[in-house]
């Protein structure tokens, strides 16, 4: 690997000028007038597949934006990984909080500024220089390497989804290699081994016929907006655990190890309320902060509408009100198990005296990899190789419905190693991504692959 890791090193401008020529491409997948520039950046990846030594590269076209697909397949008796990542970036707005153009990669320090930087065309642009290093020092690649990069993401990856249910063969691999997610702090090593999945209701509750006068009318009549802060509140108990009959039947504990692993973090809970403004921090009884929000399922309203909402005063008892209600799941818990437990116990405790109506708006299973896995310690010892210092494990708690389904279609291992960092502004203005960590993410894919080639077998067909 010496000769490998000397090539990184030694080509670190030239990967930055490349990332920025990538960056410039405003690859904006919501909005329509950039359609051609989709087009553009799927094409820039392509050619970069192709320049990194890549024997087949395609470009499918869907009813969105296209997808790249690349495969180098040159070494028999090896496991396959497929690295997925995206091309397509969130809008800009708003423009005037940016302070360099969003499209105009800028260097200050140590990090680059640009929209997509972190999240997630740097991310996406380590892999292809880590497999270009193995082509221009050693002629080939340690085993079978497959790209999908897609152009979607952000906007849901419908299109990704049914490629792959067309194209489970073309994709076949011993494991999924994703850098989209964050490191625990910079300079830290950080392999993500479990993501939360999701079950987003929306709930509607109906009174009278019309909105009415509250003096006329209040006292006599139920206030759908009262009620349904009354229902709210018998959702989640006093210790922080959620009411729904059944809802905990399916949930996987956490281990020993996985309890000492995030002791382990050097984590203030202290600070991290400070960051976000507050003063005390809430939640289930008798786990920690980490364990809350990675590895417990919880039950948060995201929005709540009814009535009059505007400037001044109106007195009125509103003819509806309607909340939605997101619950984030863990393993092994099911969406649509928990949509008809959710469903059935809102009816439960609804007062007799209005209807209500409950929609399923949106769903998403979670995965978790066994730290076991020889993906999970290929990635690990990976990143320990580039970064001089001992990998950190923790879970996420936010959902990436597509792992999922690789996890599931493919029956692949997923290795979350993520570079970039939760306060590098992905989505909002002036994001960027430190390119000590994107040197250092070169060097662990490629330290991945050689470590995933030596202590793994691909699957039996």
């Amino acid at each position: 690997m010496k000769e490998v890791i000397e090539y990184i090193d030694s080509n670190k401008g030239k990967y930055i000028e490349e990332l920025k020529e990538f960056l410039r491409i405003p690859s904006i997948s919501t909005l329509p007038e950039n359609n051609k520039d989709m087009q553009r950046a799927a094409q820039f990846v392509a050619d970069k597949l192709k320049d990194a030594g890549l024997n087949r590269v395609e470009i499918f076209q869907t009813e969105g934006h296209p997808l790249v697909y690349g495969e180098w397949l040159g070494s028999p008796g090896k496991p396959t990984v497929l690295i997925y990542g995206h091309y397509d970036v969130q809008p800009v707005d708003p423009i005037e909080l940016w302070s360099s153009p969003p499209f105009e990669p800028t260097i200050v320090g140590d990090n680059i500024f640009a929209r997509g930087a972190t999240d997630d065309k740097g991310q996406v642009y380590m892999h292809i220089k880590s497999v270009e290093s193995f082509f221009k020092t050693k002629g080939s690649l340690p085993l079978n390497v497959k790209f999908i990069i897609e152009g979607e993401e952000e906007i849901g990856s419908n299109n990704l989804s049914i490629f792959i249910k067309n194209n489970v063969e073309l994709l076949k691999s011993d494991a999924v290699l994703i850098s989209d997610t964050a490191l625990f702090a910079p300079g830290v090593p950080t392999i993500t081994y479990g993501l939360r999945g999701l079950c987003y209701m929306e709930v509607e509750v109906t009174g009278p016929s019309r909105d009415l006068h509250s003096g006329t009318f209040g006292g006599g009549v139920p206030n759908p907006i009262n009620v349904l802060a009354k229902m709210i509140s018998q959702l989640v108990d006093k210790e922080g655990r959620i009411k729904i009959d059944g809802f905990y039947d399916d949930v996987l504990k956490l281990s020993k190890k996985e309890r000492e692993n995030f002791k382990a973090l050097k984590f203030s809970e202290k600070q991290w309320a400070k960051e976000i403004g507050l003063k005390h921090l809430t939640g289930e009884k008798g786990y920690t902060t980490l364990e809350r929000i990675w590895a417990r399922p919880t039950l948060d309203c995201n929005g709540i509408l009814g009535g009059f909402t505007g400037q001044g005063a109106k007195t009125v008892i509103p003819s509806k009100a309607t909340a939605k209600i997101s619950m984030r799941l863990v393993p092994h818990q099911d969406p649509n198990k928990i949509e008809k437990l959710f469903t059935k116990y809102i009816k439960k405790i609804a007062p007799k005296e209005v209807s209500v109506k409950v929609t399923s708006l949106h769903g998403g299973y979670p995965v978790i990899t066994p730290l076991e896995d020889k993906a999970t310690i290929a990635g690990a010892k990976a990143m320990q190789l580039a970064f001089g210092k001992k990998t950190v494990f923790m879970r996420e708690g936010g959902s990436i419905p597509i792992v999922v389904e690789f996890a599931n279609r493919l029956k692949a291992s997923p290795v979350l190693m993520g570079l970039g960092l939760n306060t590098e502004n992905l989505h909002s203005p002036n994001e960027h991504f430190n390119l000590n960590h994107f040197q250092l993410g070169i060097k662990s894919s490629a330290y991945f692959m050689d470590e995933y080639s030596m202590n793994a077998s691909p699957q039996k067909k």
